[in-house]
């Protein structure tokens, strides 16, 4: 058979089956209208002697999937922190899964690793972070967290005069871990995974960000190596600790400073909102998503440390069938996998479109964004804002608890626009995180009257 006739009607129908659904971006309903067991229902619970062509067993999928989808990729969802794709990169993504690369090795794929290393350096340019710092594409942001405080454990464990990588974590000297009492949970996940332990909370204001004298305090209560995790851009309220202090405070004391900036790393492109992530080039290691802020496909984490031969001792595969580049880090030197897509791709992608001043108009107009979904919610019955809007996090009440899960409850089943229910300093909220390349000024003006008609739906039960 014809290779045309093999890949192209299959390649033809996704792209047609995808057209539809993003044909529905802006208007289509945003919760789904299936459940787990309708879709399975729907799918076919037993797998059959033989399938259909590869064209039906498409049409099948889409048909009984489709409704159990959400619409993460509409301009009025502002939950969690999800961006949606840009086409450059949807594009960019689609041409990865066809190229169907490991793009472990840079002499063996030289055509995808030229791409990410070339998004890697414009990456560490945007974000004005040392240019002798090395990047790796990883799945999200618990997995850029992970390589930044494995390279940390590792190396001040080696500052101690104890090797990981050969003896293991057992019978050595005790990291201390210090973290945000608001860190977000993925620090936790790959503390865990890295051997940490919980980490020592160090307190925080009341918009979230790590006090400088606590953190004195932490570090002095004893001694050994350490690691101190920051945060840019709180998930409720988008604070930014204090970096440019606490680096200095960290690196005083001997420690190793990771930087969690899963969203908020991104404010260093946007001139507008750079003063946020003042002094966060003198880190150790920096862990970001792609996915979020920039606005590309699914898996694009970004983990950034500062000294290779860090990142390359704690990471670093080797065995005699890898064709690995001589004197040039390869991409399995900098993550913890081998095989391995071409996840950076998309990220040239997005970069190479945008150009710098894009990606400075895209941050800009998503804090721009929150700003307006802020300042509408002021006007509601009972609404307080509960943050500083400084970045794209709004956190707010409207009364007591129990009005504002009602509240939340019929936004949702209105379906024009999602927010998170969160609960943040002891009381319930709606967190609007803005994060989609989609929401302007007039998207975000959507979501206001998609509010206040849920506030008038709870009034007139």
């Amino acid at each position: 058979m014809d290779d045309r006739e093999t890949f192209r009607p299959v390649l033809g129908e996704v792209a047609a089956l995808a057209g539809q659904w993003l044909d529905g971006v802006r208007d289509g309903a945003i919760p789904p209208s299936a459940d787990v067991d309708t879709v399975k229902d729907a799918l076919g619970a037993r797998l059959p002697e033989r399938g259909p062509a590869a064209v039906e067993v498409l049409r099948r999928l889409n048909a009984a999937v489709s409704p159990g989808l959400m619409r993460m990729h509409s301009p009025r969802f502002h939950g969690w922190v999800i961006g949606g794709a840009q086409p450059a990169a949807l594009g960019a993504d689609w041409l990865v899964s066809a190229w169907d690369q490991n793009a472990a090795l840079r002499t063996v794929t030289p055509g995808v690793a030229a791409a990410e290393e070339l998004a890697g350096d414009w990456l560490l340019d945007l974000l004005g972070l040392p240019p002798t710092a090395e990047v790796g594409f990883v799945t999200g942001a618990t997995m850029a967290n992970l390589v930044g405080l494995v390279s940390g454990r590792d190396h001040v464990l080696r500052r101690a005069g104890w090797d990981v990588r050969s003896e293991g974590l057992a019978g050595g000297p005790r990291v201390r871990l210090l973290v945000g009492a608001e860190r977000h949970g993925s620090v936790d996940s790959a503390a865990a995974l890295a051997g940490l332990g919980a980490g020592k909370e160090v307190a925080a204001d009341d918009q979230g960000r790590l006090r400088i004298d606590a953190l004195r305090e932490a570090l002095g209560d004893g001694d050994g190596p350490a690691i101190v995790c920051l945060q840019a851009g709180n998930v409720h309220s988008g604070a930014f600790d204090p970096l440019a202090e606490a680096i200095e405070v960290a690196h005083a004391a001997g420690a190793w400073v990771h930087v969690d900036g899963a969203f908020g790393l991104w404010a260093a492109a946007a001139p507008g909102l750079r003063s946020l992530t003042a002094g966060m080039p003198a880190a150790d290691s920096w862990a970001t998503d792609a996915h979020k802020t920039l606005n590309v496909p699914y898996d694009s984490g970004v983990a950034i440390v500062a000294d290779p031969e860090a990142l390359h001792a704690s990471m670093a595969q080797h065995a005699a069938y890898l064709a690995s580049s001589s004197g040039v880090a390869d991409a399995s030197d900098r993550v913890p996998e081998l095989s391995r897509r071409a996840r950076g791709v998309p990220v040239y992608a997005a970069l190479a479109q945008l150009g710098r001043a894009g990606v400075a108009d895209l941050v800009q107009g998503l804090a721009d964004a929150a700003t307006v979904i802020a300042e509408g919610l002021r006007d509601l019955p009972g609404a307080r804002i509960l943050n500083d809007v400084v970045y794209t996090q709004v956190c707010a009440s409207f009364g007591d608890d129990s009005r504002t899960r009602r509240i939340g409850e019929a936004l949702d089943a209105g379906g024009v626009a999602l927010a998170s229910p969160s609960s943040w300093h002891g009381r319930a909220v709606l967190r609007f995180s803005v994060s989609n390349w989609l929401t302007d000024a007039t998207e975000a003006a959507r979501t206001v009257a998609a509010v206040r008609e849920a506030v008038a739906a709870t009034e007139s039960v």
